[in-house]
């Protein structure tokens, strides 16, 4: 089938065919809600939207990936690669129209740095000297982040980190108030009022189960050039009923659509269907705690049974890769593809029957006889409960064994995995920034986003010297053999590389989505 690729160097921008005076409007529907909007703790793909239309930090990304300032105007490096010097520019405000000042930073950092605030990325700023050490004992505050003044924020480095600058426009790294997040610590992101943000658009109402509505920040430092008045995230979880309200002409854009629609919409000149490259992964965590999966036998029976292509070509009819590894195509270091060169760990486009018949066999299950009671759980998403029915069906016709899909919604489902209470758990992981650390870094024992509570010690320590290594391509070695290390247990089960699929009118001009799944509406110009 015919498709635009939209890439990130062309800006995703959305040529305007129509002039005419700005509505200054744009409704556009997410398909999941989020628990939470904090910058600081929240690690849900389904807050982005809002968050980034809330919130910026010192730096963030141009749409040809090079990173900008934001709410810094300059920095600099020190010769050696350890300390960095921010300097605020001076018409940095908060939505409620109070100066941004380095404390700010100093704050949330900390804030991150803290257990008790439930930070599920705190160890991406273990890079900064002390930071890991305050983490585990509050009472060891030589963390090397100051405010010498208002306007200047410094911070030095345990050892240099080559990709510094593409961690800083990571949420985690945005500033929040104190006086806000300390007057409620549990709600300040759910109400309106309270939730005091630097980007460039503020919440104006929270209608949960409906939508989220913003509005223009007039604080905002480059508000000047911030032609939308008015900007809904409307929710709606079913992609095809999103994709009838667009046809319609009832809602701008759409952040996905329905996979047996693709054909056509990529077919059709003219309809705004975009494909946006991804550095996304969807897999599910094994539980290597739970029988039957505690086997590794029978993890690789499962993964090695899985049709991937034909889930892409025929289920999800999509233009997305099948995964056999964790990272991502499109992720360099060293000058060189992470992917290129690396093994398939066992794995194929397409089922390996025999092969994963072998292994069951091997576990103690000939032809699926005895295999226990399993569950495959996932959060409710008409799309994804498609791909696991036919995974399912997969593993009835090739393994002879019966496994049950369980769905329940988000803010039930997510909850559980975290509390480790699944034999199989949909997920996938979407990057946090382009860099192979943000997936492989998941995995350390340590980390609260290994919702499988797998360790190995030597996947730590190769993790832990890829970081600090001053050599790229010894740091490339070492992700890749961890890499295979976690493969080769199979913790988890690859299923595809993500591109996405989405709709926005053609009479939008100027918005952008990048790879790491952020929609971008600060230069959005709407001519109708």
């Amino acid at each position: 089938m015919t498709k635009t690729y939209l890439s990130l160097a062309a800006a995703l921008m959305l040529a305007s065919a129509v002039p005419a005076l700005a509505a200054g409007e744009l409704t556009y529907v997410v398909n999941n809600e989020s628990a939470t909007f904090d910058p600081s703790t929240s690690t849900e793909t389904f807050a982005l939207p809002v968050i980034g239309a809330t919130f910026e930090g010192l730096v963030k990304y141009a749409p040809d990936g090079s990173v900008v300032p934001a709410l810094a105007e300059k920095w600099e490096v020190s010769p050696d690669g350890l300390t960095y010097t921010f300097h605020i520019r001076p018409d940095a405000k908060w939505s409620d129209g109070k100066p941004v000042t380095a404390g700010d930073f100093v704050y949330a950092w900390k804030r991150v740095l803290t257990p008790s605030s439930g930070a599920k990325n705190a160890s991406i700023l273990y890079a900064i000297a002390g930071a890991e050490e305050y983490y585990n004992d509050q009472s060891v505050d030589n963390i090397a982040v100051s405010a010498p003044d208002d306007a200047t924020l410094t911070f030095t480095l345990k050892a240099p980190v080559a990709y510094m600058m593409q961690l800083l426009p990571f949420q985690v790294f945005d500033p929040v108030r104190a006086d806000v997040v300390e007057a409620n610590p549990e709600g300040w992101t759910r109400d309106p009022a309270t939730f005091i943000g630097t980007g460039p658009f503020r919440v104006t109402e929270f209608n949960f189960g409906k939508s989220t509505v913003l509005e223009k920040n007039p604080n905002y430092y480059n508000a000047a050039n911030v032609s939308l008045d008015k900007l809904t995230f409307r929710l709606v979880p079913d992609p095809a009923t999103a994709l009838a309200a667009f046809e319609a002409g009832d809602v701008d854009g759409i952040e996905a659509v329905p996979g047996p629609e693709l054909p056509r919409l990529a077919s059709e000149e003219g309809n705004g269907f975009m494909v946006v490259p991804a550095l996304g992964h969807t897999y599910a965590f094994f539980n290597p705690a739970k029988s039957p999966v505690d086997n590794v036998k029978v993890r690789k029976a499962l993964a090695e049974a899985v049709d991937r292509q034909n889930l892409i070509d025929f289920v999800m009819q999509s233009a997305d890769l099948p995964a056999t590894g964790l990272v991502p195509p499109g992720m360099n270091v060293a000058g060189q593809e992470f992917r290129d060169g690396t093994s398939d760990f066992g794995l194929a486009p397409t089922a390996l029957v025999e092969d994963a018949q072998k292994l069951l066999a091997e576990a103690g299950y000939p032809d699926g006889k005895g295999f226990p009671e399993t569950v495959f759980m996932t959060y409710s998403s008409p799309p994804i409960e498609k791909v696991l029915e036919a995974i399912q069906q997969m593993w009835k016709q090739n393994l002879n064994i019966d496994v049950k899909i369980q769905a329940s919604e988000w803010q039930v489902y997510y909850p559980e995995v975290q509390k480790t209470q699944f034999q199989i758990a949909q997920m996938g992981w979407g990057a946090d920034y382009p860099h192979p650390m943000t997936f492989l870094e998941n995995f350390t024992t340590d980390s609260p986003n290994n919702l499988a509570k797998w360790s190995n010690a030597d996947y730590d320590a190769l993790i832990a010297d890829a970081k600090v290594t001053q050599d790229p391509a010894k740091s490339l070695d070492d992700m890749r053999k961890a890499e295979a290390i976690l493969m080769d247990e199979m913790v988890i089960l690859p299923l595809y590389y993500r591109s996405n699929y989405m709709m926005m009118k053609p009479y939008v001009e100027g918005f952008w989505r990048s790879p790491l799944n952020q929609p971008y509406f600060d230069a959005v110009v709407v001519n109708k």
